[in-house]
């Protein structure tokens, strides 16, 4: 594998640098010590600027290129990680294991933020590009709000970025191979809950009560039928509850319950249809029980939409990296990733890399894969020194 060798000697550095972030993972915005690591390397590599606090705890670097050819030295890219776990309870026996109780990375922010800050150093020093990088450290993607807490803060204006790319790891795919597909590549999500009122009472008197967990219940089923019956089968969707909460006291019929979860689409219509339709159902269910039921619903992720010329570029500086038969055209995810909201407001493409057999993603076992490391960083190389030759 043609594996630059200035990053195979790094990636010892590198994994120490994602090993220690995977023990002393931290939350949304609250990301303070990732973000001051982020920031004294990059300082440390000589970065032309490093600014800090850009989204709250978000953290950018600026590189130029040491070639100067007039008016192409004036072009300037996007590259993006992501740097906060998740609130999770780790269950793997790695030696750098989460310290903090009921958090770790099972997304794999730590190999992200790891792998980039391994291309910034190359970067930094060799400088074999005409035009500038600037590098993205985001925090609160997990949240859905780090991308657009950067962006309110003029992230794209302040630096000038002109397109934006982001890479994410894939267990499953093996390590050395990369995935992406043009178009709409990951979901919008629209967050949505619910609220039931019913009557309260008594176990043995329910003839008197409405128990908001058993119209919980016929609601969640009946809204499962929306997909399987007003969509187009050739369309993808998903809609999926995260939580159902109702009652505290034994032999009660409770008073209220509360339900929530995503809906997941790759087309604006589709999600339109699914919003609509759950109003119906839901009113229909409320008159057949007499329950009250209330519906809200908010913007999660809006859909993630590779670009066809970022996405010939990504493709050819995984190529360069893997070779020709380990870059793969992969189907659309429902998963949703705010990187959406930069490719939305600047060209952009977002690869899968390869992370081998790995538990997946947000579950308790996951663990980054190192030998993904000179994989990552190297794509983030050639993608720079082919884009700004």
């Amino acid at each position: 594998m043609p594996i630059l060798n200035r990053v195979a000697d790094l990636v010892p550095e590198i994994m120490a640098w994602r090993r220690d972030m995977h023990a002393n993972p931290e939350l949304g915005f609250d990301v303070h010590r990732t973000a001051s690591f982020v920031a004294d390397r990059l300082r440390e590599f000589g970065c032309d600027r490093v600014v800090t606090g850009i989204g709250r705890t978000g953290v950018v670097g600026v590189v130029k290129g040491g070639r100067i050819d007039g008016d192409r030295n004036q072009r300037i890219i996007g590259l993006r990680a992501d740097m906060d776990a998740l609130p999770i309870e780790e269950a793997t026996d790695v030696v750098y294991k989460s310290t903090r109780a009921g958090v770790m990375h099972a997304c794999g922010h730590d190999g992200h933020t790891s792998m980039l800050l391994g291309a910034a150093r190359y970067l930094a020093e060799t400088r074999s590009f005409d035009g500038t990088v600037v590098l993205i450290f985001e925090p609160a993607e997990e949240l859905g709000a780090g991308a657009a807490a950067m962006l309110e803060d003029g992230l794209m204006e302040s630096f000038g970025v002109q397109q934006v790319y982001g890479m994410h790891n894939c267990p499953g795919m093996p390590v050395g191979v990369f995935g992406i597909s043009e178009g709409p590549s990951w979901a919008g999500t629209d967050v949505v809950r619910f609220r039931i009122e019913g009557r309260g009472g008594h176990h043995g008197l329910p003839h008197k009560s409405i128990d908001p967990i058993l119209v919980g219940a016929q609601l969640i089923t009946a809204l499962q039928q929306i997909l399987a019956q007003n969509l187009d089968p050739i369309e993808s969707a998903g809609l999926a509850f995260d939580s159902f909460h109702s009652g505290h006291g034994l032999a009660t019929i409770a008073q209220t319950a509360e339900l929530s979860g995503t809906i997941r689409a790759l087309k604006p219509e589709v999600r339109k249809v699914i919003q609509n339709r759950m109003g119906e159902v839901m009113a229909g269910i409320a008159q057949v029980t007499g329950a009250k039921i209330d519906m809200t619903s908010e913007v999660g992720e809006i859909i993630l939409v590779n670009q066809p010329e970022q996405t010939r570029i990504a493709v050819a500086a995984a190529k360069d990296v893997a070779g020709e038969d380990r870059v793969l055209i992969t189907p659309p995810i429902l998963a949703g990733d705010d990187f959406a909201r930069l490719a939305k407001v600047r060209p952009g493409a977002y690869i899968w890399c390869g992370n081998g057999d790995s538990a997946g993603l947000h579950h308790p076992a996951y663990n980054f894969n190192d030998d993904a490391i000179p994989f990552g960083t190297s794509f983030w190389i050639k993608l720079v020194e082919n884009t700004l030759r």
